[in-house]
């Protein structure tokens, strides 16, 4: 599919596909084999980019991820951070050894030096990487009726890792009304974050939890588990609480009356 844009006396030629991006100016065509590229972790690995209808091409590679941006090849040449690790030929770089880091969205440029011809065309490097243990935040204990939040995380899968829930032993579903052994539950589960929010929390919420991190790559790895009690609320602390309050409350105003009875405040005035 194309799409035809005229801006002075030059046209431009913006043409996606399931397979390709690139952006022509002028006459010359810049294409890649292959717009989605994904390789383990410490391999080898080559990011097409060939044209034509360039008479003497000029080509850069630019690197962007989140607010990283690197030139990788600056007029046919690898950049000096790059230089130890990746060739450039005509149709493309190579890359001899990829780490996590290179993640990213890559950008062919190819124009010609009077500036009336120009193409680019971007590829998108995923560097594999499986989960690491993933680490888990679950209380010991939580009162019931409250709202509970356990949280489970790993930094290191790429593709970023989503994540599953285990109560003793079982997988968690996402609506726990539709499984009778969650049917008492009240919860939510984030596969994203990582999140299992309880709200609220129930006595059918005693349990082991585990959490799982998996992202495509490598085997699923799981945290450790940990036990959380779904305890009642302490009334007798709370109790407790409210006649220490009570008897505060009644020292400071039995205080208030004595000094005004003595006359306290009225020598206050006088003074």
């Amino acid at each position: 599919m194309g799409t035809e844009v005229a801006t002075g006396r030059k046209l431009v030629f913006l043409v996606t596909s399931a397979n390709l991006f690139f952006l022509v100016l002028g006459k010359g065509t810049v294409y890649t084999s292959s717009s989605e590229v994904q390789v383990p972790e410490n391999k080898q690995v080559t990011l097409s980019c060939t044209y034509s209808g360039f008479t003497s091409p000029r080509v850069e590679w630019k690197f962007v991820h989140g607010d990283t941006t690197r030139l990788v090849c600056y007029n046919n040449k690898i950049t000096a951070s790059y230089a130890d690790r990746v060739t450039f030929s005509p149709s493309g770089i190579t890359f001899s050894t990829v780490t996590r880091e290179d993640t990213g969205t890559y950008t062919c440029m190819v124009s010609e030096d009077n500036g009336n011809n120009y193409g680019e065309v971007q590829v998108q490097l995923t560097v594999l990487v499986p989960p690491s243990k993933p680490t888990v935040n679950i209380p010991s204990s939580a009162t019931i009726g409250t709202r509970t939040v356990l949280t489970c995380s790993e930094q290191d899968g790429s593709p970023p890792s989503e994540y599953s829930w285990f109560k003793d032993g079982v997988l968690m579903p996402d609506d726990p009304k539709n499984n009778r052994a969650f049917s008492n539950s009240s919860y939510t589960l984030d596969h994203k974050t990582g999140e299992l929010i309880f709200s609220p929390l129930t006595t059918a919420d005693t349990g082991e939890y585990t959490c799982q991190a998996q992202n495509g790559f490598g085997n699923p790895m799981r945290s450790d588990s940990v036990h959380m009690d779904a305890v009642e609320p302490n009334v007798g602390g709370i109790v407790a609480a409210v006649l220490v309050t009570l008897i505060l409350l009644a020292l400071l105003i039995i205080g208030i009356w004595y000094a005004y009875s003595r006359g306290y405040f009225e020598r206050a005035k006088t003074k």
